[in-house]
């Protein structure tokens, strides 16, 4: 998932789409030209002057060369919740276009993405994703979206305060908390230490609740689950849901290591740990990118493994995507995966080189940190991941043992369970627990219990009773 506001408004958009249906099937607009290229519209094109937009021009300028029966159009629009379902409704979506997993389900069950399941047959990818990844972008056995970024979560740390705590060796590899009551004790350290706060936990604009899902299923607790009838049950009024919500409390009650500020969305959140103020945080891989606006040094930054829960090791898994408009033909599909393998493949061409030392080059320039290896949607074995981390390793700009620890989890995920999002309402699910969050961090009387009992009732009245099975 990345922050970001609102909430999914399904409801309108399927009665919309309901409204729309004869246009299903349709090709996306005019899709070849006079003289008889195929068009594929891409989602998401710069529109800023800047090599971000002249990398894209290249691109495409390169594409069009090698695959003269294409045509890309370049398209501004770039995915949001709001404008998202009325744009597929009225059969104006690009040809391509990204989004995140927390969506990806229910636009398969909208049936606004194409099945892509024979194109990646024929070029040989179907076999070489890393099946976790494919079943989260498959329904009945076909797939229906290109999974192109992944992440696992884990801790991040700043390297300076785990050093003042005495929790860094002498190489630079960081001690690793083992679960999360360890955690609050380092949290603890840091801040007898540095006079800072240790740890830092988000809790507003869902923020919280995403964070809070994978530490309650550490704790033993699930959130929903489905019927024999199909319909989903909230059952998060439960002991072991009580118990991950009661941590939370004491990080602010009983171990006072958590900011002053109980209201943080994912903005702050990031500014509070780039700016120095809090010493670990939930995370994922794509942390650099987020921090260096804030000035935040590449030697500073470290992660790793996401500690285990009392009854289980787990860790959210997430990502984006990119999809294919359930308008487009099959030879529009042809191109739009041609399109896509360009930068997301598992065989090195020298387009893929260009491509991924083109990345790594513009991140160094933003003076990113460069060393960490997420998790990536291909079998680790196949060439592009390899060539990826060689490439990484090469151009690394701070202490690799900084971030070894999380790498090596990544990697090999031993006993820990890679979960991904709850499958349905994650968003309005996230809303609710949020509350739940700041209450416990305001009021130091709160009872956990009560919060999720009510937290659960209005979750299951308020959203899984209107979902349209």
């Amino acid at each position: 998932m990345k922050f970001r506001k609102g909430l999914k408004i399904m409801s309108l958009a399927l009665a919309t789409a309901v409204l729309c249906g004869s246009l299903v099937g349709c090709g996306n607009g005019g899709t070849t030209t006079s003289d008889g290229k195929t068009q594929i519209s891409i989602a998401g094109w710069p529109t800023k002057e800047g090599k971000d937009k002249e990398n894209a021009e290249a691109k495409k300028a390169r594409f069009e060369e090698a695959n003269p029966e294409f045509e890309i159009v370049p398209d501004n629009w770039s995915f949001d919740l709001k404008s998202f379902y009325p744009k597929a409704a009225g059969g104006q979506l690009p040809t391509v276009y990204g989004t995140h997993f927390t969506e990806v389900l229910q636009i398969i069950a909208a049936g606004y993405s194409a099945d892509i399941t024979d194109q990646l047959k024929k070029d040989g990818l179907y076999d070489k994703f890393n099946p976790q990844v494919l079943d989260l972008v498959s329904k009945d056995g076909k797939v229906y979206a290109f999974p192109y970024a992944t992440y696992a979560l884990g801790l991040a740390f700043n390297v300076d305060m785990m050093k003042a705590a005495g929790l860094m060796e002498a190489d630079g590899t960081p001690k690793q908390p083992k679960d999360w009551y360890e955690v609050a004790e380092f949290a603890v350290k840091i801040k007898e230490a540095t006079g800072k706060p240790g740890f830092v936990f988000p809790s507003a604009n869902n923020n919280g609740g995403w964070i809070f899902t994978p530490v309650a299923w550490s704790f033993g607790a699930d959130f929903m689950e489905k019927g024999s009838d199909g319909k989903w049950k909230a059952i998060f009024d439960s002991p072991e849901a009580t118990e991950a919500l009661q941590f939370i409390k004491d990080l602010k009650w009983k171990y006072d290591v958590l900011p002053a500020n109980t209201l943080i969305d994912g903005t702050e959140y990031y500014k509070i740990f780039g700016t120095g103020g809090a010493g670990i945080q939930i995370t994922a891989g794509d942390l650099p990118a987020k921090l260096t606006q804030y000035g935040m040094q590449p030697e500073q930054i470290g992660m790793m493994a996401m500690p285990a829960g009392p009854k289980r090791h787990v860790t959210l898994m997430g990502g984006s995507i990119q999809a294919v408009s359930n308008k487009a033909t099959d030879k529009q599909i042809e191109g739009a995966l041609k399109w896509i393998e360009t930068s997301y493949t598992p065989i090195v061409t020298d387009e893929f080189k260009k491509n991924t030392e083109t990345d790594i080059s513009r991140r160094l320039e933003k003076n990113e940190l460069i060393g960490i290896k997420s998790m990536s949607i291909w079998n680790t074995d196949t060439d592009a991941v390899q060539f990826q981390h060689k490439l990484i390793d090469e151009k690394t700009n701070a202490n690799p043992n900084h971030v070894k620890l999380y790498n090596d989890f990544v990697a090999d995920l031993g006993d820990c369970e890679l979960r991904p999002e709850e499958p349905v309402c994650a968003q309005e699910l996230y809303g609710i627990l949020d509350s739940c969050i700041q209450e416990v961090l305001t009021n130091k009387d709160a009872d956990c219990a009560a919060l999720l009992k009510k937290a659960c009732s209005d979750f299951q009245v308020n959203y899984l009773d209107n979902l349209d099975y």
